[in-house]
């Protein structure tokens, strides 16, 4: 992928997948109003904002989680699917013992 192109829709779904697999990471989260997302045909990937410039990823955290420490955990995930800075938001922390 080169820095001047958009990264490819599926590179969402790819996003996602990676985040999800950290340890520490509850959820993706799509923001207050569900602002945060990117839009594919037929579906939406919730918590994952690609643009031309940057890659933003919003979380919840599980309880007891570093912040920061998950936080960088996700970016070092990230990096690499992507040409773009990647930017993540702990939006918020799962109680301890919520399933979401």
């Amino acid at each position: 992928m080169s820095s001047d192109a958009a990264p490819a829709p599926d590179a969402a779904e790819a996003i996602a997948s990676a985040t999800l697999a950290v340890a520490g990471v509850s959820a993706l989260h799509a923001g207050v109003v569900g602002e945060v997302a990117t839009y594919l045909p037929g579906r939406r990937v919730n918590g994952v904002r690609l643009r031309d410039d940057s890659c933003e990823v919003h979380i919840v955290l599980d309880w007891g989680s570093p912040v920061v420490a998950t936080a960088d955990d996700v970016r070092t995930a990230i990096e690499p699917l992507v040409d773009v800075p990647v930017h993540v938001t702990v939006e918020d922390v799962a109680g301890p013992g919520d399933t979401l």
